[in-house]
């Protein structure tokens, strides 16, 4: 069967599936989901083979990555209030807590003296509209697995020196793998149809913003620039530098997309890297890459940058570009298993793909503090930890900590869930000088415990211990079974 003929078979099970019974708001999102499911749907079926040709990749040029201290050198001039009145923040907070046993969207999960990354990014934003007397909004994509939960606990920050709008990624079909046919029956999210629609990842931020109304009413505004992250990324915070080059670019020189892209580590060998492609920067990523060139993708000799997904584009070049419809991004094929064993995949985008579509496009080269992600337990340890310190809603590391890296934390499956791990700590050690934490099995640990160095705790199956109050731990391994019981 060609390409547009599937194309046309699966557009007709998917009107089946569009009851016309809902209401004509509900019908009208649905019908632009499904356009735009369709136009992502016929590209699947045409795309054959890898979709980079590996001897065509090349480094980008030295000037196409600005290191970040080159641009933080310049002075920041008075009128800064003018560059943030340009700004919109957006925070891509589609995600759930599910891979860290919360319920609900990631976004609400306490990271920080009871705040939560909602509460963080609120906090931040308000700061400088109050420090500089402007008008930064903020805008939350969100999925329709997020949605709700995230609007009625937005009413918080009603009294908040800050506008929050939302808008709200497509909701496509899981596509069965072998039959590639739709698996819903109809639009509702209910009983079984419960886990076969998905958000097709946050590359739809441009086809939904555009089709919200929320991007021209920015432009309307006088908004020029968003600047796009993940919510849980606690380093992605407005940086004024980074903001000042964008906007003091002369007009035929204006770039219109900047990534934060930052060095490579061994636990970063897997981030997509920028590359010069057919003349233009492109992002790869590792799902791109022939399986013969896959140890080489990984190298940090080779690609020595991975993106932060900290992006900085221009509002007016996505609506140019969504008109023409000339946004290029890759698509990218995630299988999964469904709960009653069907094997389908889901089509997905990637925002930092349409670099390649943008008018001098730039990468910055900027510190690892930029970079804090919290997708695990062993990563919200660290930035609850006096590693840190908070202010204005935006965590740096404590100048107390003589090294600036990260300690490397590995926490094992006991302490997957945040609820288990609360319990497993009376409070948060100090960790100002630890190199190395590895914690495996039924560990606790008691009031003011110090770890320095490296510490690594292994309770065998069936032992258990639990570490005394006040314990100080310096390049220590701790085995076998300790308990301490209440007399």
């Amino acid at each position: 069967v060609s390409s547009d003929r599937r194309t046309e078979f699966v557009l007709v099970c998917l009107d089946n599936v569009v009851v016309l019974t809902y209401t004509p708001r509900v019908f009208q999102v649905s019908k632009k989901d499904f356009d735009g499911f369709k136009k992502l749907f016929h590209r699947f079926l045409q795309v054959k083979g890898p979709s980079v040709d590996w001897p065509k990749i090349h480094r980008p040029p030295e000037d196409s990555i600005q290191p970040y201290d080159k641009i933080a050198a310049l002075p920041l001039p008075d009128s800064l209030a003018d560059s943030l009145n340009k700004l919109v923040v957006v925070k891509l907070n589609g995600g759930l807590g599910t891979s860290m046993g919360c319920k609900g969207p990631k976004s609400l999960i306490s990271v920080r003296n009871e705040n939560t990354f909602l509460d963080l990014t609120v906090q931040q934003i308000e700061h400088l509209n109050k420090k500089y007397n402007t008008d930064v909004p903020l805008v939350l994509m969100n999925s329709f697995n997020t949605d709700e939960d995230t609007k009625k606990i937005l009413q918080k920050y009603t009294h908040h020196r800050v506008k929050i709008h939302t808008f709200n990624q497509s909701r496509y079909p899981r596509i069965n793998k072998e039959s590639l046919l739709p698996v819903a029956t109809d639009i509702g999210m209910m009983g079984e149809n419960a886990d076969v629609w998905y958000p097709p990842g946050h590359g739809d931020i441009y086809a939904s913003f555009y089709n919200s109304g929320l991007l021209d009413q920015l432009i309307t505004e006088g908004k020029e620039y968003i600047f796009v992250s993940n919510i849980d990324n606690l380093g992605a915070t407005v940086d004024l530098n980074i903001l000042h080059h964008l906007v003091s670019q002369p007009n035929g020189k204006r770039c219109e997309f900047i990534m934060e892209v930052t060095d490579k580590t061994r636990a970063d060998v897997k981030g997509g890297t920028l590359i010069q492609y057919d003349n233009k920067l492109r992002l790869l990523e590792i799902a791109q890459v022939p399986k013969a060139h896959v140890d080489e993708f990984k190298s940090v000799t080779k690609f020595k940058i991975f993106n932060t997904n900290n992006l900085w584009i221009s509002l007016g070049a996505i609506k140019r570009l969504q008109e023409q419809n000339a946004m290029d991004m890759e698509i990218i094929v995630n299988p999964k298993t469904l709960d009653g064993g069907q094997n389908v995949i889901q089509l997905e985008t990637a925002v930092g793909a349409a670099i390649k579509s943008f008018d001098n496009a730039l990468g910055i080269n900027v510190p690892r503090s930029r970079f804090l992600p919290v997708k695990t337990v062993s990563d919200l340890l660290l930035v609850m930890s006096n590693l840190y310190s908070l202010e204005a809603g935006s965590l740096t590391m404590s100048q107390k900590r003589e090294f600036p890296t990260t300690p490397h934390v590995k926490l094992g499956s006991s302490f997957t869930k945040v609820q288990e791990y609360q319990t497993r700590f009376e409070s948060i050690p100090d960790m100002l000088e630890l190199d190395h934490l590895t914690v495996s099995g039924d560990v606790t640990f008691g009031k003011q415990v110090s770890l320095k160095g490296t510490v690594i705790i292994i309770a065998n199956h069936g032992d258990r211990i639990d570490i005394p109050a006040g314990t100080i731990l310096e390049n220590k391994i701790v085995s076998g079974n300790l308990r301490i019981l209440d007399h």
